[in-house]
């Protein structure tokens, strides 16, 4: 009975090995900051972002992704339409490294299966973000950096993708995150020692945007989803 048993859940487990799609491929594109510092544009990439991705597909409608990806945020007070500033005239730069794990859902089924049958479908993607980046500080008018930090973050992304060729996807989106930090641009270090340092809106936390195109190739056997 347990040689049985064994078989079985081995059976399944081999099964569930080979009927999915999996996806892995680049995130290119831009990124921008919206926080105390520079201009308050919401989607205005500034600075290169790269990144690597990876998508398990359930479903026609649902994957499960995991991404990292790279990129510097800057702002310049002269850069935005805000007169207060402009005359403030504050700049910095930080280097952002984020890890995320979430669920990819499409509107419409893009079932990989049909591989002869070219689909389009917008899609959001939402999970659980980690961001590596510096704790920073003003001091006479010059930024610096005082440790590195990391933060949790909410991402919140649209897109549209295709299945341009037979094992390639092409999508484009727009990821806004929210943060959990309010000291990505130094406004508000978090060292107690700098607090008369501190500048801006202290009730609002810093965003950044991610914008850009991803590509993946599909791999391992095409999935026959079938109705449960």
């Amino acid at each position: 009975m347990k040689r049985i048993l064994v078989l079985f859940f081995c059976l399944i487990f081999q099964n569930v090995l080979t009927a999915q799609i999996n996806e892995i491929g680049v995130f290119l594109g831009g990124s921008n900051f919206i926080g105390d510092v520079g201009k308050t544009t919401y989607v205005s990439p500034e600075k290169l972002a790269i990144g690597i991705l990876y998508k398990w597909n359930k479903s026609p409608r649902h994957s499960y992704r995991f991404s990292y990806t790279q990129s510097t945020i800057t702002g310049n007070d002269l850069d935005s339409d805000v007169k207060a500033r402009v005359e403030r005239g504050y700049k910095f730069k930080n280097e952002i490294k984020e890890f995320s794990a979430g669920l990819e859902f499409n509107f419409f089924d893009f079932n990989l299966h049909e591989v002869l049958i070219k689909k389009v479908t917008p899609y959001v993607y939402t999970g659980i973000t980690y961001t590596i980046y510096d704790e920073l500080y003003v001091i006479n008018g010059e930024t610096k950096k005082d440790y590195t930090a990391g933060t949790f973050v909410i991402p919140m992304t649209v897109g549209v993708k295709s299945n341009v060729l037979e094992n390639f996807v092409l999508g484009f989106e727009v990821g806004a995150r929210y943060t959990f930090t309010d000291n990505l641009d130094g406004s508000l270090p978090k060292n107690k020692n700098l607090e008369p340092l501190k500048f801006g809106n202290i009730n609002s936390k810093d965003w950044y945007v991610f914008s850009g195109f991803t590509i993946t190739y599909t791999f391992t056997e095409k999935p026959c989803y079938c109705k449960e």
